[in-house]
Order: C-alpha cells, then sequence, then structure tokens
C-alpha cells in the first residue's frame, strides 16, 4: 500500500476556496502558483515589482488562472482578510502589514517552513553566516553514499513544497536555511546545524540581536530527541549549547574536544571520550582551507547516527567545490584563476584568502550589507600583493586596508574599478607565474548583477575568454 500524507491531505482540504496571499515571486514561491490553482485556493499575488518587471511567461500565469495582484512599492497596501500569507523570505515578518493580519488571524508563513510542518521524514537542517551551501551539499551527498533517498532544498534554490505528495517516512530531506526563511519560524528540523555565526545581512535585519534570534530558531522547536551540532570556535554558537532541548554534537578546528570532530593540523579526527581518532587527511580531499575543513567535520558530526563513518569518508573524499565556492576556473600562463562569488562577506573572503598558501591578486567589492571590513585589513596586507576594487563597498574596503599597510608599512597596489571587464584586465598584468587570482567579493552582488551566481558566472566567462 502506497504512502498517503495525512497532514498534506487535510492541508489541500482547508485551503480549498480560502484566500491565499503569495507575496514575492522569487524562486520559492513560483510553484505555488500551480500547485494553489490545482486545489482551488482564491489566490492573490503581491510583489514590489511593477508589472511591466514580472516576467511575461509568470504573468501569463497569473491572468491565465484568474489570482487578483497587487504589484509595485505600495503592493502590501491590498494585504487584507486573507488566511494563510506565504511569504518571500526576502518580506520579513516584521512588516506592519504582515503583523496586522496576523493579529486578525492570518497564518503567516514561508512556502519552507509549511513543508517542515507537512514533511513526513527526517529533516536536517544547516544555518550559518558561512558555509551552508558546501555543507549542505556535502551532507546530501554522504547520505546518498549510504543509501538513503534524500530531498535537497530550502534556500539552496529548490523549493520542495509541492514535492511533498512523492517524500515517504523513509527518505531524508537536507535543507539550508537562511535568517530569512528561519524568522519567525516555529518549527525546528530533526537535526539542526549552525556552522557559525557573524554579522550579515545588516542592511535587512533590524540590528545584529534580530539576526542572531533568527539563526536559533533552527533549534529551538527540537524536542528531547533533536541534535544540535554546534561550532564551538564560534562564541555565539558554542553559548547555543546552553538553550539545546536535545543531544548537542560540536566541531572545532581551534580544540582538543573530548567529544565530537576536530581539524587537528591536518588531520580530521573523531573524539569519543577523550580518545581521539585520526579519521581524514586534509590532503585526502579535493576541497581547499581550513574553512572546508571545518565544513568536513561538520558533516561527520551531523552524519554519524545516520551513516557509517567509513563510507561517509568515501563521499566527501569524492565531492567537489560547489559552484561560486573557491571553484577553479582555469590556469593562464602558470597563474590560477580561482571564482569565490559566493563570499559576500569580509568572513567569507578571509577563509578564501586563508585557502592559499601562493601569492593572490584579490578581486573584491559590491553591494553594501553595511558590514564591517576592519577584519580583512590584515589578512590582505599580509597575503595579497595586489588589491583590484569594484562597486559600493570598494571605498570602505580601501580605506582599511590602506590603513593597515600605512602601520606595516608595507606597500600594496590597490586599483579602482568601474566594470568586472577592466578588474580581469588589471588582474592579468598583475599576476605572475605561481600566483592565484582570487575573485571574492566580501560583498552582497546587487549593485550591478542578479546575484552572486550571476556574478561568477560572469567572472568565469571572462576568464575563459582571455
Amino acid at each position: 500500500m502506497s504512502y498517503e500524507n495525512q497532514k498534506l491531505k487535510e492541508f489541500n482540504e482547508y485551503i480549498r476556496f480560502r484566500k491565499v496571499a503569495i507575496i514575492g515571486l522569487g524562486v520559492s514561491n513560483l510553484p505555488l502558483l500551480d500547485y494553489l490553482y490545482e486545489k482551488k485556493a482564491q489566490v492573490t499575488v503581491f510583489d514590489d515589482r511593477t508589472i511591466d518587471e514580472i516576467p511575461n511567461n509568470v504573468m501569463d500565469k497569473i491572468t491565465t488562472y484568474g489570482f487578483d495582484f497587487s504589484f509595485g512599492k505600495n503592493a502590501l497596501e491590498k494585504l487584507q482578510g486573507f488566511n494563510i500569507i506565504f511569504r518571500s523570505p526576502s518580506c520579513l515578518p516584521t512588516k506592519p502589514e504582515l503583523q496586522e493580519e496576523a493579529n486578525k488571524g492570518a497564518i503567516v508563513t514561508t512556502e519552507v517552513e509549511m513543508f517542515m510542518e507537512m514533511c513526513p521524514c527526517k529533516i536536517i537542517g544547516v544555518t550559518g553566516s558561512d558555509g551552508k551551501t558546501t555543507t549542505t551539499s556535502m551532507i546530501n551527498a554522504v547520505l546518498q553514499k549510504a543509501g538513503y533517498n534524500t530531498y535537497l532544498g530550502g534556500n539552496i534554490g529548490t523549493p520542495l513544497f509541492t514535492r511533498l505528495p512523492e517524500i515517504t517516512p523513509d527518505d531524508i530531506v537536507v535543507l539550508e536555511l537562511s535568517s530569512f526563511q528561519l524568522m519567525n519560524m516555529q518549527i525546528s528540523p530533526d537535526i539542526a546545524v549552525i556552522t557559525n555565526i557573524t554579522p550579515n545581512h545588516l542592511n535587512i535585519h533590524k540590528d545584529y540581536e534580530e539576526y542572531i534570534e533568527s539563526k536559533k530558531n533552527i533549534f529551538k522547536y527540537q524536542n528531547e530527541n533533536g541534535i544540535l551540532v554546534l561550532n564551538y570556535d564560534n562564541d555565539i554558537t558554542r553559548e547555543c549549547s546552553k538553550e539545546a532541548n536535545g543531544k548537542v554534537a560540536f566541531f572545532s578546528s581551534k580544540t582538543k574536544l573530548d567529544n565530537g570532530f576536530i581539524v587537528d593540523e591536518d588531520i580530521i579526527k573523531e573524539c569519543e571520550d577523550k580518545v581521539r581518532r585520526h579519521v581524514l587527511s586534509t590532503n585526502e580531499v579535493i576541497l581547499r582551507g581550513n574553512h572546508n575543513f571545518q565544513n568536513i567535520a561538520t558533516v561527520l558530526a551531523t552524519t554519524k547516527t545516520l551513516v557509517d563513518i567509513d563510507i561517509a569518508i568515501e563521499a566527501i573524499k569524492e565531492f567537489k567545490p560547489v559552484a561560486h565556492r573557491i571553484e577553479f576556473v582555469r590556469e593562464i600562463d602558470g597563474v590560477k584563476w580561482y571564482n569565490d562569488s559566493a563570499s559576500s562577506s569580509p568572513t567569507r573572503t578571509l577563509s578564501g584568502i586563508n585557502a592559499f598558501k601562493e601569492n593572490i591578486v584579490l578581486i573584491a567589492g559590491g553591494y553594501d550589507k553595511n558590514l564591517e571590513y576592519e577584519p580583512l585589513a590584515k589578512p590582505v596586507v599580509d597575503k595579497v600583493s595586489t588589491l583590484i576594487l569594484i562597486g559600493q563597498t570598494a571605498e570602505k574596503i580601501f580605506d582599511v586596508v590602506k590603513e593597515e599597510s600605512e602601520k606595516q608599512n608595507k606597500k600594496i597596489d590597490i586599483y579602482m574599478c568601474d566594470s568586472l571587464e577592466q578588474t580581469i584586465e588589471i588582474a592579468k598584468k598583475s599576476s605572475k607565474k605561481g600566483d592565484v587570482v582570487l575573485f571574492s567579493p566580501a560583498s552582497a552582488s546587487f549593485d550591478m548583477f542578479k546575484n552572486f551566481a550571476d556574478r561568477g558566472e560572469k567572472f568565469k566567462k571572462l576568464v575563459n575568454n582571455i
């Protein structure tokens, strides 16, 4: 007898002829258009773009289905009288219009939260300021190697709600979860992972505290059977262990833990009752950099109760870098070019810089998320011979690096550019055999590109055209 998801069945019956709002026509919400039409919900679509900015195929679907819509910067003025509101992650639940509807009894949720509410199988959720996508993807690869049928989604770009009918209790779901998705969420995955917490998205969140509290929702609603995997080296995540409802597992690259997984120089070790066992040498894996070795320790801690460690290690050895994360593009005249476009904060670029022993020509800069760039200054002056800057944050990065270089009395060539094409030209002229050219912006992409993937693809295309 085939499995039937009773929770999903009840939800489908509930939304029939109910008033449902979809706020934001991004990746996560688009599949809901077809699904809610099939279930005969009364749908109104909201988006802060104008009707001319909505893709034609999406607009055709909205009109064909007979959905109401409200577009433009004041779109939410018409958000009144709904039973369920699916907000896009970027539409924070703190918006007055959403709060007002919630006070009237509306369910304000997201595609991923509603998915988690009705998912019949074990869920592993990964959040953090850095390393989410690599860690999430590697966990999924390990589980698949062990023979599990898995579903990978969330912030990684694949909405899973409409796939609920095919998911069974024997499967495992692996989700990457952003602070925007976790904000106000009232359900936590069975296994929750926090890679680290450092300042990020402060141009959108009210303050750093709101950002931290959003991240904590990944474990706040676990029961005593839950597992929480935490970074022991990060002060904030280490303290999260005091709020855990279930079992806590740690990973570290700085402390020799009694229990957990550690990166000890070039060796990853499993620690149990103060006994430390060598499980993997870092020179056996394709990934580069201490931050990736920490990601591996995280994955081993996360999958320990589900997968034999030898199978996990086999999968990790085969795992290749996810696109736009210290991704090797090509070698030109003895110079290796790397695309690290996903590094949209200073801490992530710091990890990229530290992944190389070679001399670095660094291309950085982009959209300003109101982050501090001082932490980058000393590593850049110590390891970078030429710094090439672009975008809104160029001046910020220039100022802190110049101050540090004067303090050290060390010369570093700095160029300010207007286009990505110009940065490539200067990097080509400035690099010499044995160098690495690293495109690691330390900033978001929205000033000049659609997203970090668009930015990375354009970088790779330019490099491949040299």
